[in-house]
């Protein structure tokens, strides 16, 4: 019979286990596992299971696992890590997609009830309606300054209530009267708090940025180049067709208020020379559109003929 392992030697084990994933994997989700239970955590392994492992110990273990291993290595990007290594967090080492992997990170969610003295991470809101509880129970209702009737012999609450502010603390009235409610107003999972990927770190709210929102702000950033490079007369690819363009004016506009011509001006002086040019274009389709209108009217009289022909032609007459 195989005996337990040593602080030390799990220390050990440790360790090398988080060397070899290093070494194996190129993304690590850093998530936090504030409220997160056991059972919780194994639910996530499993439904992660195939690409992904979850790594949780203490802070102080990792950053000197991680620190050590990048001095044997010589690999200084694993000292990118070491700052995120704050608080109650864990590692998730992945091949997979990192979305996807983070978006089947936030299914695992479970609903908690409101304890005394948690802190609230969000907004709790009471519903008005039928509470279903007896009258005697009003006095609740009453610490908490929350507006009810007595309707068919329940309370019912008459208008929704912000019962906490996210940040401030459950109180013993608070919590008991959410669970005499039965509203389990909190929900708590591993949450990606930063993205580790071949060295480079940055926020998960970069995962969820789309071809469109690349294509977008790739298009507001050569803007940004093309202006600048129009404001200081800098020759950029970005800028060219506006230098050209604006090339091209200047000259036309010296060729129009001198004798200087060349063959695109030619027409464009022709034109200011005779400003009824403009109009010849446009003539013939007034015209035509006058034309047109006796010709309409002409075939919806041939139209409205046949119809009074027929009452004749079948012997229903309205005028026999």
């Amino acid at each position: 019979m195989v005996g337990k392992l040593s602080k030390a030697d799990k220390k050990i084990a440790y360790d090398a286990k988080l060397c070899q994933l290093l070494d194996e994997y190129s993304q690590v989700l850093i998530v936090a596992a504030d409220n997160v239970g056991s059972n919780q955590l194994q639910s996530i392994r499993r439904g992660l299971r195939g690409d992904s492992i979850v790594l949780m110990g203490k802070n102080t273990m990792m950053k000197r696992s991680v620190r050590i291993h990048s001095e044997n290595t010589g690999n200084k990007a694993f000292l990118n890590l070491i700052p995120l290594l704050v608080g109650n967090v864990g590692l998730i080492f992945t091949k997979g997609d990192l979305k996807e992997v983070s978006e089947e990170v936030a299914k695992y969610k479970v609903g908690a009830p409101a304890r005394v003295g948690l802190v609230a991470p969000i907004d709790v809101i009471v519903p008005p309606g039928n509470t279903g509880l007896d009258p005697s129970q009003t006095s609740f209702f009453q610490v908490l300054n929350i507006p009810t009737k007595i309707n068919k012999g329940t309370v019912e609450i008459i208008t929704p209530v912000e019962l906490i502010k996210k940040g401030e603390k459950v109180g013993s009235s608070e919590a008991a009267l959410l669970s005499k409610l039965g509203i389990r107003p909190f929900s708590y999972g591993l949450v990606v708090l930063s993205v580790y990927d071949n060295g480079s770190v940055f926020s998960p709210e970069v995962l969820d940025l789309t071809e469109d929102d690349l294509v977008e702000k790739f298009a507001a950033g050569v803007s940004l180049v093309t202006s600048l490079a129009l404001a200081i007369s800098y020759p950029t690819l970005a800028a060219a067709p506006h230098f050209f363009t604006n090339a091209y004016k200047n000259v036309l506009a010296v060729a129009v208020a001198t004798e200087y011509t060349f063959p695109q001006a030619e027409k464009v002086k022709e034109f200011l020379e005779d400003p009824s040019k403009f109009a010849v274009s446009a003539a013939p389709v007034a015209d035509a559109g006058a034309a047109a209108a006796p010709v309409a009217a002409k075939e919806e009289e041939k139209k409205e003929e046949p119809a009074e022909e027929s009452d004749d032609d079948m012997g229903f007459s309205l005028f026999d």
